[in-house]
């Protein structure tokens, strides 16, 4: 069998070597032909009979037919022969099929080379088959992967489609919160609810969707703004209808139980009342206690009323709607710090025509809320009393220092004679209050009578009849320090004759006037009040006691006296008596004018011998309401208003 190589095509030298090849092959088949046959019949002879005489030729295959025809075309001579031609053919074949292959080397060379070379490529390509199959199940699932994604995103397509085929409806409703916000701005509370309302109904129809889940948080945050703008408008200065409308809209939401509503709204009211009474100017203490009683007679009291209309028309009487108490204990609270403000800011008043006002306001404020059960006026009194008494005890107190600081600095000098009631006495009864004259010719004694008068005059306005002891107590008690504070002055100074007998004048003057007439000024403020006074005379024997002095002093005493005696008399004669005769006008005209004569020479002549060096002139005025002062020392007694 001759083996073919197929490489790449390479032409052959001439035609003879072609048609070598073909003798060849024919060659070859012969000889193939003849060892079947020779392999045939020692099969045959192998399988004696039980080949049974059947004859298998070796040649009967359609590639041999055109040989074995020809072969049978022979003669026994020629295929006797055949055997020995086709050995030499052979021969002649191969050696031109050496001659050939030497020739056409090159071609051999390429036609193998081309073979490694497939070989080669195929086994890469078998590799690479190889791992394709391996990424084959990565194609697979991935493959898998992109059709379940496919699918997703189908379905997205789907729900976008949806979502564009509804974009109106989705943004109407997604608008809620914004529209609920105008309408709360706008005020129109009743249409913002009933949003609430729809959006409450499709969250409950549809728990399962983020977006409307998202837009049912979005409402309850805007419905939070509504209730803060609804309790910031109870905390405004609003009517009974707008205080329905609000409660109304608050009981349509829900967030409050009916006794935390009620609650609710007395804290804003409280909070609005609270407001007011802040915007007030706590420096001056009389416009702040008059603005806060009117702000409670008006303010508390509408409140109550709004309270009982918006709350208590309940008449089921179910616990639920019960009051509980809740409006007594938030009125009584309004009382009680009204009651605080006045028992804190009182003490701060200085007049006693204030102190009256403030507690005739404060009773119309009760009486007033009277009306709703709110009346406190019988808790006014002892708030009011100490208030007076802390008033009239400082008044008293500073009339007292007063004295203590002129007696102090007083220089024993004479001053002009005035004049002075020769019994002491001042009638209760009479409308004439003026101050004694005679006063002024001792100034410690005049600054006292002044700061008394002051104490009276701020006392009269609003005088309880309560404290009538208690006051007539502090003005002895303010009698009896001044009486001290002589005794004190008269141990403690060493003075000379001219001086002792004036200190003893002055005293004398304390009991028979300035004592006399505090006594009566009280009694004007006080009905039968002086006789409380005059009661405790014997508090004052230590200055009496001062009256009885050595005999060497008694000329310049008794000379004193004479010349104050005197003195009086005619002014009596001539001032007193125009006075009663032609009123009020002659008596500024006559009396006052002689009076201003008389105390201008006699400062005149004082002043030429050098004795009034402190420059203490009197000034007198005739008066009802006259003031009576020694010029210079900037010092006036003023007799309680009559009222």
């Amino acid at each position: 069998m001759v083996e073919f190589i197929v490489g790449s095509p390479q032409p052959l030298k001439s035609t003879t070597s072609i048609s070598t090849l073909f003798l060849s092959l024919q060659i070859s088949l012969a000889m193939d032909l003849l060892d079947a046959g020779h392999r045939h019949s020692s099969e045959l002879s192998a399988g004696g009979a039980d080949m049974d005489g059947a004859s298998v030729l070796p040649l009967s295959g359609a590639a041999y037919q055109p040989y074995v025809s020809e072969l049978l075309s022979f003669s026994i001579e020629r295929l006797h022969k055949e055997p020995e031609l086709l050995r030499v053919d052979g021969e002649r074949v191969r050696r031109q099929m050496q001659e050939v292959a030497v020739e056409n080397y090159a071609a051999f060379i390429a036609a193998s080379e081309a073979l490694s070379f497939v070989r080669a490529q195929l086994e890469g390509f078998d590799k690479h088959l190889e791992a394709l199959v391996e990424e084959i199940p990565n194609l697979t699932s991935g493959c898998t992967e992109f059709v379940e994604s496919a699918h997703q995103i189908l379905e997205e397509r789907k729900l976008n489609q949806t979502l564009l085929a509804n974009h109106s409806t989705l943004l109407d409703l997604l608008e809620i919160p914004q529209l609920m916000d105008t309408c709360i701005r706008n005020g129109n509370y009743d249409e913002a609810l009933d949003l609430e309302a729809f959006v409450s109904k499709i969250s409950k129809l549809h728990p399962d969707l983020p977006v409307i889940q998202g837009l049912a948080a979005e409402v309850k945050k805007t419905i939070q703004s509504l209730i803060s703008q609804l309790l910031q408008k109870l905390r405004s200065n609003i009517q009974l209808p707008e205080c329905l409308r609000i409660v109304a809209h608050l009981r349509r939401i829900g967030v409050f139980s009916e006794s935390e509503l009620r609650l609710q709204f007395l804290r804003c009211r409280e909070a609005w009342l609270s407001g007011i009474l802040d915007d007030l100017d706590q420096r001056n203490v009389y416009d702040y206690l008059k603005g806060m009683v009117s702000c409670h007679r008006t303010h508390l009291f509408d409140v109550v009323n709004q309270y009982r209309a918006i709350f208590n028309n309940d008449k089921s009487g179910s616990e639920e709607n019960s009051d509980g108490g809740l409006l007594f204990s938030w009125a009584m609270h309004q009382v009680s710090n009204h009651l605080t403000t006045l028992q804190v800011m009182l003490p701060n008043i200085t007049e006693g025509g204030s102190l009256s006002n403030i507690l005739e306001q404060c009773m119309y404020c009760a009486m007033g809320l009277g009306l709703v059960g709110l009346d406190f006026r019988g808790l006014l009194p002892p708030i009011f009393e100490n208030a007076v008494l802390n008033l009239f005890s400082k008044n008293m107190g500073t009339a007292v220092e007063n004295f203590q600081v002129v007696l102090d600095s007083h220089r024993w000098v004479p001053m002009p004679s005035i004049g002075f009631v020769t019994n002491g006495v001042v009638d209760d009864t009479s409308d004439d209050v003026t101050p004694p004259s005679v006063l002024m010719e001792h100034p410690p004694l005049a600054v006292f009578v002044n700061g008394v008068s002051a104490a009276m005059n701020e006392l009269k306005p609003c005088a309880p009849l309560s404290l009538k002891i208690v006051l007539a107590q502090e003005v002895v008690k303010g009698l009896q320090a001044v009486s001290e504070s002589l005794v004190r002055y008269n141990a403690m100074r060493m003075l000379r004759g001219n001086e002792s007998s004036l200190f003893i004048s002055l005293c004398q003057a304390f009991i028979e006037v300035a004592y006399p007439y505090c006594a009566a000024c009280f009694g004007r403020c006080y009905p039968n009040g002086g006789a409380l006074i005059t009661e405790c005379r014997s508090t004052f024997d230590a200055v009496s006691q001062l009256l009885t002095v050595p005999s060497r002093s008694g000329s310049g005493i008794s000379s004193s006296i004479e010349r104050r005696q005197s003195g009086g008399i005619e002014r009596r004669q001539s001032g007193g008596i125009e006075r009663k005769q032609s009123g009020g006008i002659d008596r500024k005209q006559s009396g006052g004018i002689e009076r201003r004569q008389s105390i201008e020479s006699a400062g005149t002549a004082a002043s030429e011998n050098g004795h009034l060096t402190d420059g203490l002139e009197p000034e007198v005025t005739g008066d009802a309401g006259a003031t009576v002062a020694p010029a210079g020392a900037n010092m006036q007694i003023d007799p309680p208003t009559n009222t």
